[in-house]
Order: structure tokens, then sequence, then C-alpha cells
């Protein structure tokens, strides 16, 4: 009978249920627990733990560069944003509403930190994120035009319902850049979320882009419906390194 349950977990692939079905009807036997509590029991351990799997997949998959929630955000040191203001968006109503976030402000005031705080809390409710900095972006579009395989990459960009574009500005986007996070933005828009991480004013991203009229172009689609906070203050950095 114990092997038969154990075949059975194994083709069907409840691999928690196998693990611990044993304990969970010894301790049924031993408390006169109802067979229907036992099934409830069986099947609730299971499905945490498939939803726990789902999670650890799409953490690993959303090339989150770190692990930061905003309980380790200090608020008292920036200006232009408030952990009222973030806490809003961790109810991701705006990507259940494809609107999009963009936090701006110079190295070091935690934009990156943030962004990252919203997307742990997407994967937490099992929403597919993805994490790339506007380089690594633009590049990795590049590299799949010249084989041929760009459509594809594209349509790959536009599933997560989450896409994180950091460090935009950090490095000019030659060789068609805009052109690339134009299409990327185009995309998306109006059908899924962007927050975005920049250390340039809006007016600055036609010397970024190489291309006034497609630095336009995509502001146009990214900003339409979206949040912008600009956050000011001391870098976290400098003030680790002048304490150490």
């Amino acid at each position: 009978m114990n092997q038969a349950i154990d075949t059975y977990c194994e083709s069907l692939k409840l691999s928690t249920i196998q693990s611990e079905w044993r304990t969970l009807t010894e301790e049924a036997s031993k408390n006169n627990i109802p067979y229907h509590a036992l099934l409830e029991r069986i099947l609730e351990i299971e499905n945490q733990a498939r939803i726990e799997r789902s999670r650890q997949t799409l953490l690993k998959l959303s090339r989150l560069p770190f692990r930061k929630t905003l309980d380790t955000f200090d608020f008292d040191r920036v200006k232009g944003v408030s952990r009222r203001d973030i806490e809003e968006y961790m109810s991701l109503s705006f990507i259940e509403q494809n609107q999009n976030l963009v936090f701006l402000g110079p190295p070091g005031v935690g934009k990156t930190h943030l962004a990252v705080s919203i997307a742990l809390e997407a994967i937490r409710k099992g929403l597919k994120t993805y994490f790339m900095t506007a380089q690594e972006l633009v590049t990795s579009l590049q590299t799949a035009d010249s084989q041929g395989k760009l459509d594809k990459k594209m349509r790959g960009l536009a599933k997560p319902s989450l896409l994180l574009i950091d460090e935009m500005g950090y490095l000019n986007l030659s060789n068609n850049g805009g052109h690339y996070l134009f299409q990327v933005t185009s995309r998306r828009y109006e059908n899924s979320s962007i927050i975005l991480t920049s250390n340039k004013t809006f007016s600055q991203w036609g010397e970024v882009l190489g291309d006034g009229i497609i630095a336009t172009a995509i502001l146009d689609r990214l900003l339409h419906h979206s949040r912008v906070f600009s956050i000011d203050g001391p870098s976290y950095r400098m003030n680790e390194k002048g304490t150490n």
C-alpha cells in the first residue's frame, strides 16, 4: 500500500505529498482528524509547495541583481519619494492597468533598490518579471538582429508582466540603440508595465540615444500612463565609504 502511494505520487509529480503523507496520516490517526480535513491539509501543503517553487523559478528567471525589500530603504535620506508613495505601488494595481514607473535621480539614491523591491512583490504574487540594464537590453537586441532573431527577441521582451530597464543614461546608446529601445516601449505600450531608472533628465535623453526624435517618441509612449519620481539626496555608497 505504502509503495503504491509513492508510485502514484511520482507519476503525478506530487513530490511534497510523497514526502509528507506518512507524517500527516499518523498525525490524523492520533488526533482523530476527519478524512476530509486530512485530504484538505495534504492538498494545501502540495499547493503551497508548488507556489513556492513557482516563485523561486520566477525569481531565478527575473535576473534581478540583488534582493532588497522596502524595509531596508532609508526614506529619510532622500527627497522626492516617500514610503507611502511606494507602498501604494506595492499593490501592483499599476501592472493591472499597464502603467509605468520611472525613477530619476543621481547615482546612489536608491532608484534600483526601489525598483527591485516592487519587482520582488510582483514575483511573490506570481507575476513574470525581467530585469536588464539599458545597455544589456540594446546589446541583446543588436545581437538578435544580427542573427535574424530580432522579432523573436522582441516577442520575448513583450511577455513579462513587468520589465525593469535599469541605468538608462549611464552609457550613451549608440548604433541604433534608440531604435531598439523604441521598439521595446512600443511593443509594451498599453499592454504591460515598465519600471525604468535613469540618472538623466528627460531633456538629456536625445543625447543619450543619439537621436532627439527617437527620444521624444520613446518618452511619448513611456510617460503616457506613468508616475515619475525625481529623487535627490546623498549617495548611500559614498556615505558607506565615508563611515568605513
